[in-house]
This record gives structure tokens, C-alpha cells and sequence, in this order.
């Protein structure tokens, strides 16, 4: 039962690390199991400048978690008169699914964040009640998270320039989007550097 709500709307992301820039993908599939039901569906939403969050599962899941974090994080601002930092946003979400974890929202997620001042990149991810990873270079959730990883670790090499990782993460997703039913239509791809946020749209298989 778990496993099946979890991929009951379908959905995959993917986040990788270049020098100094960031990158994180996803689909824009919204089904209901194996019938498509819209293919523009949102599921990375920024949080403050370079800071993004991608949600996979349950969709009415993914829209209430995207909705309460930004909540929590508008709330920080404003009462510490400060950017939110990609690592405060990550314990946020932590907290944010482990409150609930006996009655857990249906979603995983990944954090990926990059420091303005340092260019030090971050991607975190987390399971429904908000297990804590640590800094790694690459993640992938959803339901195509099993064939995109291998490959995403085949395509990775240390310090990528934005062009190449931008080049590296698309076709790592559009690769293991291929391969699954439940994701796929197009996708979407954010690469985050220190002076600007790049936003991409791939076109993918139609079927």
C-alpha cells in the first residue's frame, strides 16, 4: 500500500552538482497511475534565491507540503531579517514531515541550495517523515529515481561548468524517464549559479 500511493500520480527529479552552480530537473507528468492526466504539473518550487525543493508523490500531498514550507519559510524571513541558507530550508522540511511522521505525507523530496557568497552547492534529500542525508553530488526521487541514478553517476564528473551539468542532468532524466510508464511528457530543468537561476524546458517523449 506504501509503495503504491507513492507512485500513484507518477513523478521523478533529479538534482546534480557542478562548480560553483547547481542543477535540479524534473518531469511535468500528472497521472493517475498509468492514465496522463496533465502534462505541466509543478513540482519544484523556489524558496528564497537559491533555493529550490522538488516534491515526488502523492500530488495533493506535494501541494500541501510545497504550500506549508513556504509558509514557514516566508514566516523566517520576516522574523530573522535574513536569506534563507539552503541548509536551514532542508531542516525546515525535515521538521516539517517528521512532525507528522504517524501520519506521514506521501512525498520525497530533494533540497538543492547554493551559497552566493562561497558558491558552495548543497542537494539533500529526504524521505515521507524526513530522514536527514547528508551533502552529496547527486539524488533522484520519484518513480524513475531506480533507472535515472545509474546513469546520473556514469554522467557526473567533479566540477562541471553550468553548460555541461545543465547537459549532464537532461539527459540522466530524459534517459530514465524513458524507461518508466509513470513519468515523463517533458521536463523542466533549473540550473542555479550565484548571479543568476537558468530555467530550461526539454521535450521528451510524447507517448
Amino acid at each position: 500500500m506504501g509503495d503504491d500511493i507513492m507512485n500513484y500520480n507518477g513523478g521523478v527529479a533529479v538534482a546534480m552538482k557542478g562548480k560553483e552552480c547547481v542543477a535540479i530537473a524534473c518531469d511535468k507528468r500528472y497521472g493517475v497511475q498509468n492514465k496522463t492526466i496533465a502534462t505541466n504539473f509543478t513540482k519544484i518550487y523556489q524558496y528564497g534565491d537559491h533555493c529550490f525543493v522538488a516534491f515526488c508523490g502523492l500530488a495533493t500531498d506535494v501541494q500541501t507540503v510545497a504550500q506549508r514550507l513556504k509558509f514557514r519559510t516566508n514566516l523566517y524571513e520576516l522574523r530573522e531579517q535574513r536569506k534563507l541558507k539552503p541548509n536551514v530550508l532542508y531542516s525546515m522540511l525535515t521538521n516539517l514531515l517528521y512532525e507528522r511522521r504517524f501520519g506521514p505525507y506521501f512525498v520525497f523530496t530533494l533540497v538543492i541550495g547554493l551559497d552566493p557568497k562561497t558558491g558552495e552547492t548543497y542537494i539533500y534529500d529526504s524521505d515521507n517523515i524526513g530522514a536527514v542525508s547528508d551533502n552529496v553530488n547527486l539524488a533522484t526521487v520519484g518513480t524513475a529515481s531506480d533507472y535515472i541514478f545509474g546513469l546520473g553517476e556514469l554522467l557526473f564528473k567533479p566540477n562541471m561548468n553550468p553548460d555541461e551539468l545543465f547537459e549532464a542532468t537532461s539527459q540522466a532524466l530524459l534517459n530514465g524517464v524513458d524507461r518508466d510508464s509513470a513519468s515523463g511528457w517533458g521536463a523542466v530543468v533549473y540550473v542555479v549559479e550565484k548571479d543568476k537561476v537558468t530555467v530550461r524546458e526539454l521535450k521528451g517523449r510524447q507517448d
